[in-house]
């Protein structure tokens, strides 16, 4: 698995753990060794920009993903998933600040940027969450990662809840 990590925002994040929970995710949804992705740390005014540009929504957000190849978990009866470039995951330390320390179960940025990894993975393998239905698989999935990543890596206390809308 190919993971590049590329912080232009300015703030020191925790990279290792960025790319860790990443390859987790990735093996954990079966996603070909071989596949490609880009992790990138902005800061907020880039952030901004972006949520404009390609959302036409005002104000920075926390995670934006850029599927390439629309690569999917492959189904139980799949001998082999196909691989290729998952795209991009634009993350931003800033906003993932404010919703760790504003969360019901505070927790610190990097956990913030380890969950929203997560969920930028998700959004890269086609999952959603504007239905109801789609929001409870994905968050459940969501939730499942991160707390086996969190229990493979030996890290107490409870796993951050979902803060991203």
């Amino acid at each position: 698995m190919s993971i590049d990590v590329n912080n232009e925002s300015g703030t020191e994040v925790d990279e290792q753990a960025i790319l860790d929970v990443a390859r987790y995710a990735l093996t954990r949804m079966r996603i070909h060794p071989l596949s490609e992705l880009s992790v990138i740390v902005v800061d907020a005014e880039a952030m901004e920009q972006l949520h404009i540009q390609w959302m036409d929504l005002p104000g920075p957000t926390d995670v934006m993903s850029f599927p390439m190849d629309e690569l999917r978990p492959p189904g139980k009866d799949d001998d082999e998933p196909p691989q290729g470039l998952l795209g991009d995951i634009v993350l931003c330390p800033e906003v993932a600040a404010k919703q760790g320390q504003d969360a019901p179960t505070q927790h610190s940025m990097d956990e913030e940027l380890q969950l929203l990894t997560v969920h930028g993975v998700l959004h890269l393998l086609g999952y959603d969450h504007e239905e109801p239905d789609e929001k409870a698989e994905m968050f459940g999935l969501q939730a499942a990662i991160v707390d086996g990543w969190r229990a493979e890596k030996g890290l107490t206390g409870p796993s951050p809840a979902p803060t991203v809308s």
